[in-house]
């Protein structure tokens, strides 16, 4: 799917069939490659000279990344979902590339799929938003690239609302489903944050001033988008601290659990021991035991053996051994 249209703040809105003449027409060109195949991919990619290694990228969804080529410059991040499975922590997070070249007078977008932030930033411009018609390409690909990371904060507001959930549940059960879904959420910090960091480092190259295509005006732009990503990989490192003083609590609770446990075996074995030994005792052999000859030698034993046990279970709880 390729659309182009053309903007100005002088000519309004105006779309285009033809790449190559979208290309030459005065103002502003964006070319939208969104939803596509391999095919669509190139055949934007030749029309405004972009090299085919950013197509190979953009495809192979390689890590975020800033690199200047000759007359435009190529900005790869990636759109960040949290998709939600049939179980309550059932989740991942859901990344999908996009590619932004941003040339002297033209922008392109490149994705295998569809990009909320380029529909939303491509609905703006259709509708006439005065503030892109009137500047230029490196406006436009920062209103793309602010759209992606404003949904890095949905994605960890998510992930907040499970870790919340996740705490709750350890102190109120210890079952396996509590120690699956903590490392379900680990698990997406962990992608989250191989996302993250290597995003931020990508838009502190558009932010400083080392790109042509970044005018001086619009750098300020790009610096509170990096701000943003410096957020960002700071509340994926604090929730990452969460998620383990979560585990941390579920493996405290197993281990008091079989505590108790095996306290409370160990007084019955206790309060056996002493039994034990009397009736060995009596069960020995011997002919000439003077309580064996006893009428009423039985009912004292068992009376003895209660009355041992009572005063040992009393002695247990009375040092809260129970």
């Amino acid at each position: 799917m390729i659309r182009a249209t053309v903007y100005s703040a002088a000519g309004g809105v105006e779309t285009y069939d033809d790449l190559l003449g979208a290309r030459e027409a005065d103002g502003t060109t964006w070319v939208r490659v969104t939803d596509a195949d391999r095919d669509e991919l190139d055949r934007a990619a030749e029309a405004f000279d972009i090299h085919p290694l950013v197509v190979e990228d953009v495809v192979n969804d390689v890590r975020p990344k800033t690199e200047p080529f000759g007359g435009y410059t190529f900005c790869l991040v990636k759109d960040a979902e949290l998709r939600r499975g049939e179980q309550t922590f059932d989740e991942e997070v859901d990344a999908n590339p996009v590619g932004v070249c941003i040339g002297r007078d033209w922008v392109v977008t490149l994705a295998t799929e569809r990009v909320v932030a380029v529909d939303r930033i491509w609905d703006a411009v259709e509708r006439g938003d005065e503030r892109l018609l009137q500047r230029g390409p490196d406006f436009t690909a920062y209103r793309v690239l602010d759209v992606v990371v404003d949904e890095y904060f949905d994605v960890l507001d998510g992930v907040e609302t499970n870790i919340e959930r996740i705490e709750d549940a350890v102190l109120e059960s210890t079952g396996i489903e509590t120690l699956e879904a903590i490392n379900t959420v680990r698990r997406d910090l962990l992608a989250f944050r191989k996302l993250a960091w290597p995003t931020r480092e990508a838009l502190s190259v558009l932010a400083r001033g080392d790109v042509d295509q970044v005018a001086a005006e619009t750098e300020k732009y790009y610096r509170d988008v990096y701000e943003d990503l410096v957020q960002v990989v700071d509340l994926v490192e604090t929730y990452r601290d969460l998620a383990r003083g979560a585990r941390d609590i579920y493996l405290n609770t197993v281990s008091q659990s079989t505590n108790e446990v095996m306290k409370v075996l160990t007084v019955i074995a206790t309060l056996f021991l002493p039994l034990t030994f009397v009736a060995g005792v009596y069960g020995m052999n011997f002919e000439r035991m003077p309580e064996l000859g006893w009428q009423n030698g039985y009912y004292a034993v068992m009376l003895g053996m209660a009355l041992l046990a009572v005063v040992m279970l009393a002695y247990f709880r009375r040092q809260r051994y129970l």
